[in-house]
């Protein structure tokens, strides 16, 4: 039988009282901890998307604004700030299949969480993937030059024999957050874990989907045709829209 000193005895043993003095210490640093992990401000665009001047974009002429009117819609994205435009390239032929295609970026500034990916939307919309793949944009612009990777996708209806030409169509797409690239999803939420102590966070998707003809291009025409795309919007963003996320901190 267990006397009661002896079990007092063993609360004052070493190993025990360590025990003890971590847990307590854990709790106090938790306290103070993680009520400031959620109390994140509102990281604002330096201008909304939805301003970006479209005769920049030359040799890339804008013919179409799409606005998405379904609230619910507009729920699960979570974001209004956003562009959906149709862009053609002006210095390919008509029926090029990189001639025209959609521009879709979202901004994101107080975000909880990454929402849904490609990968996600269109296949829940109907479609199938067909393929995924990683990929590296090669950007090109004036003064600007850049390296990143990013998702590759092809998607097909899944009524047909999506490998049909005119039945298959290639995403590509990439984020931006705080103030650095990633390719994925789960990379943007490695970089958004990376801020969890800071008083900002954002992100920003860039998804490029050639579904405007009848003709899909493969993947290395439609990575060129993107790089080329990006070698003139992504000065834009990091300079007039995006946050400027260096000189955002300094303040704190």
């Amino acid at each position: 039988m267990v006397t009661s000193k002896h079990t007092i005895r063993t609360y004052f043993q070493p190993a025990f009282l360590l025990c003890v003095i971590v847990l307590a210490c854990a709790c106090v640093v938790m306290a103070i901890v993680l009520p400031g992990i959620g109390d994140k401000q509102f990281c604002p665009l330096m201008k909304p998307l939805d301003r970006l001047d479209e005769h920049d974009l030359s040799p890339f002429e804008v013919v179409d604004k799409r606005v998405i009117d379904n609230a619910d819609v507009v729920m699960e994205l979570g974001t209004e700030d956003y562009i959906q435009w149709i862009l053609e390239d002006t210095e390919t032929e008509s029926g090029s299949p990189v001639h025209r295609y959609m521009l879709f970026i979202t901004y994101y500034g107080l975000p909880d969480r990454v929402p849904h990916v490609p990968e996600e939307c269109y296949t829940g919309g109907g479609h199938q993937r067909l393929a995924s793949d990683s990929v590296t944009f090669d950007v090109k612009g004036d003064e600007y030059e850049k390296r990143l990777d990013g998702k590759y996708l092809v998607f097909g209806s899944v009524e047909t024999n999506s490998w049909r030409t005119g039945h298959k169509f290639p995403v590509l797409y990439f984020f931006k957050v705080n103030g650095e690239y990633a390719n994925s999803r789960d990379e943007a939420r490695i970089a958004l874990n990376k801020n969890l102590f800071g008083r900002y966070s954002y992100f920003s998707k860039v998804e490029i989907v050639f579904n405007q003809d009848a003709f899909a291009p493969g993947k290395e025409e439609a990575t060129k045709a993107a790089g080329k795309l990006l070698g003139v919007i992504l000065p834009i963003l990091e300079q007039a829209h995006w946050p400027d996320w260096e000189n955002l901190n300094k303040k704190d």
